[in-house]
């Protein structure tokens, strides 16, 4: 893209490279020498902008989108969710101008996309609590292991891991109705991914949907349901569900926005993104001025959302990546769990 980028952002990103040494910090936004604000959208554009993927990440979408359109009437935006799979086998036919992805995209869909001609620009727009949620009626669990998702969800827990107590002893024999994401969910890919150990992993006798509101009802009518699903759909439901908290070992932690920022709730905190098309941004001003807004305006919307914003600098490298049009992916087509924001911001940096 032809678009000129301020000096004082370039300063900026000059300090947070040389900030990337840190164990976790890549700068200290108080000392950064630019204030983020909206890039509003011009009122006079028209346009269309087609947009599907995460449904984890659609909250986001929506507030962003809600926003734009205080602004702007006149574009046309239509924004879906068919899980981060879904949205990227259309996104890389070129079917779609942004993609929405609760993890990375993978090896075989940066292959799907380069056969298809698709360059994309990968721009990380927030973090995510991935939660554990059971019925409000459930009495006797309050956390769970890694170690014990993994018994109840792995394929080999499939007609035989029916009740609570195969899962922990001290727990009664009230039987185990599962609800959780289906295979085209960026979600079920990091779950079964960090959980299970294996990407694509997972026991398939269990209620499944794209559609994170439909868990939420599902674990909401029976008393032994267990499920899992973005910490937003937690948050705006939370008269209607209990969380359980974590332990992987170094003590129990409940999702959090503080346990997120503080890489505390692991291995159950990720990363989302939105992929957007490279040729779409360059030819249509609406989806640049779209994206514009999103990155400029994240840090509050993602918060209103339900979800964990980046510090300042986070989106001051995404809209640097966008203005210059950079191609490609930090990640190498691999999920990478356990990732904290500050390795997220030192990957951002360096790319």
């Amino acid at each position: 893209m032809n678009i000129k980028f301020s000096s004082a952002i370039l300063s900026a990103i000059g300090f947070l490279l040389a900030a990337c040494g840190g164990p976790e910090r890549v700068a200290d936004s108080a000392q950064l020498p630019v204030q983020l604000t909206p890039q509003l959208p011009d009122a006079s554009l028209t346009g269309t902008i087609q947009i599907d993927g995460s449904s984890t990440v659609f909250p986001i979408t929506e507030a962003i989108v809600k926003a734009f359109k205080t602004h702007n009437q006149k574009v046309q935006i239509d924004s879906k969710f068919s899980g981060t799979g879904g949205g990227f086998k259309r996104f890389c036919k070129g079917e779609t101008h942004i993609s929405a992805a609760s993890r990375p995209i993978l090896e075989q869909e940066m292959e799907v996309c380069r056969q298809a001609g698709t360059a994309y620009i990968e721009l990380p727009i927030g973090f995510d609590a991935l939660t554990i949620v059971v019925n409000p009626q459930n009495s006797w669990a309050k956390d769970i292991t890694v170690a014990e998702l993994k018994r109840l969800w792995e394929p080999a827990a499939q007609g035989k891991v029916k009740t609570w107590r195969q899962v922990r002893s001290s727990w009664p024999a009230t039987p185990v109705k599962l609800f959780g994401p289906g295979k085209d969910s960026g979600t079920y890919d990091y779950f079964t991914e960090v959980v299970v150990g294996k990407d694509g992993a997972s026991r398939s006798d269990y209620t499944a949907s794209e559609n994170d509101n439909d868990l939420v009802a599902g674990v909401s009518k029976d008393p032994g349901a267990l499920g899992y699903f973005g910490f937003a759909y937690f948050e705006a439901n939370q008269s209607k569900l209990k969380v359980l908290g974590i332990d992987n070992g170094q003590g129990i932690v409940e999702p959090s926005r503080e346990t997120v920022e503080k890489a505390q709730y692991q291995p159950l905190a990720r990363p989302l993104f939105i992929y957007v098309n490279s040729k779409a941004a360059q030819d249509k001003p609406e989806l640049r001025s779209f994206v514009n807004f999103y990155l400029s305006s994240g840090k509050k919307l993602v918060n209103a959302a339900g979800y964990i914003p980046l510090p300042e600098e986070g989106y001051r490298l995404s809209l640097l990546h966008f203005e210059r049009g950079k191609v490609g992916t930090v990640f190498g087509g691999t999920p990478q769990p356990n990732l904290t924001i500050g390795q997220l911001l030192r990957k951002q940096a360096a790319f």
